[in-house]
């Protein structure tokens, strides 16, 4: 709580006045367009915090039935050794964005410690109700709510994307250990077959060879359905509970950068980063689900169908159609976060910077 408070009134209420009342009245553009960028890039976790605490009942039913779903699989069978696999990449990306918010903040808190004298995170910064600044104990006031806001900003984005880094991740792990499963099918259900024959003495020969073995790929088929089902129906749920919010925070990231970039690169240095991850990694997020999509399209097609009975091969063609529908995750519906909606927005932001440039000196 004294973190949030610290974060309210230093970047927020603070941050608004010194931009619109009292650079105004001195006329500090530079100070102006730092600062403003602060403020706005430290408000996209708390808006996600924010938007997901009026959805806390969909989310918690949305994790609860992420977790059914893993508890529907065989522990050993080689679908969850795979998801594992891919789940463990997942949980390196959340922690490695976790590392970078965090460090990126205490970074910026220990700059005052590196130059010689008074410093703030900020010197060009004025707290309303602290000025001079620089004079106790208003310094250490102000260096102590910069802290607990720092903490705040980067803290609450660190986790509340994680969080969707994981939900996300499952989903891409899920498509991927299916496509293992596909690829699979007809051998396994060529070894299946012969296990069935020795067990029950049946007289091998090929029309009975070929019955077994496509009555065990209709089986393994209408798992496969079934559980791709639940898996998009899970992401699609995701989806929309989080596409208002990441549309909003992209749309404060953008302003943000753009403010950064007005600021001079020498006085935002560490702001960029902290802003420009978070756009690249709702980015990286989406193209990774939407590749996993794509490599289960391309699994179903190669799963060895031509060898299958017709009725297998029907199910198949149905499967074809169903896959490549490719799952995205989307800001506000509006753009499909992707490697390509990240290049059209550093485009988008140098360009409009570009154009900006002139009014800030």
């Amino acid at each position: 709580m004294v973190s949030a408070a610290c974060y309210i009134y230093v970047y927020l209420f603070s941050m608004a006045w010194f931009v619109f009342w009292r650079c105004t009245i001195t006329g500090e553009r530079v100070a102006a367009m730092i600062i403003l960028s602060l403020g706005i890039t430290s408000e996209i976790g708390n808006l996600k915090l924010i938007y997901m605490c009026l959805h806390m009942n969909k989310i918690k039913k949305i994790a609860k039935d992420f977790l059914a779903c893993d508890n529907q699989m065989i522990r050993g069978s080689r679908f969850h050794i795979n998801l594992l696999k891919s789940l463990r990449n997942v949980k390196k990306r959340a922690i490695i964005y976790w590392m970078i918010l965090v460090g990126n903040g205490i970074l910026y808190l220990l700059k005052p410690a590196l130059i010689p004298g008074r410093n703030l995170p900020e010197n060009q910064f004025v707290i309303y109700g602290l000025e001079p600044m620089f004079v106790s104990p208003h310094y250490e006031i102000a260096y102590f709510m910069m802290i607990g806001g720092i903490f705040f900003v980067c803290y609450v984005p660190a986790n509340v994307t994680a969080f969707l880094i994981v939900i996300a991740g499952y989903t891409e792990s899920q498509m991927l250990a299916l496509s293992e499963e596909m690829l699979h099918i007809w051998p396994d259900a060529i070894k299946a077959a012969e296990r069935e024959i020795e067990v029950s003495n049946i007289d091998e020969h090929i029309p009975s060879n070929k019955k077994l073995i496509n009555k065990y790929v209709m089986r393994r088929l209408k798992e496969i359905i079934v559980r791709h089902a639940l898996v998009i129906n899970l992401f699609k749920r995701v989806e929309g509970v989080f596409r208002g919010a990441i549309a909003m925070g992209f749309i404060l990231l953008i302003i943000g950068l753009i403010a950064e970039l007005l600021g001079k690169l020498e006085n935002t240095y560490l702001q960029m980063p902290f802003a420009f991850m978070q756009v690249a990694m709702d980015c990286f997020t989406g193209q990774r689900v939407m590749d996993a999509s794509i490599v289960f399209e391309q699994a179903v097609y190669d799963c060895q169908w031509e060898k299958f009975d017709k009725a297998n091969m029907k199910m198949v063609h149905i499967m074809v159609q169903n896959s490549q529908k490719t799952m995205t995750l989307s800001a506000g519906g509006m753009a499909m976060l992707s490697f390509s909606c990240l290049m059209t927005i550093t485009r988008g932001i140098y360009s409009a910077y570009t154009a900006l440039r002139s009014t800030v000196k």
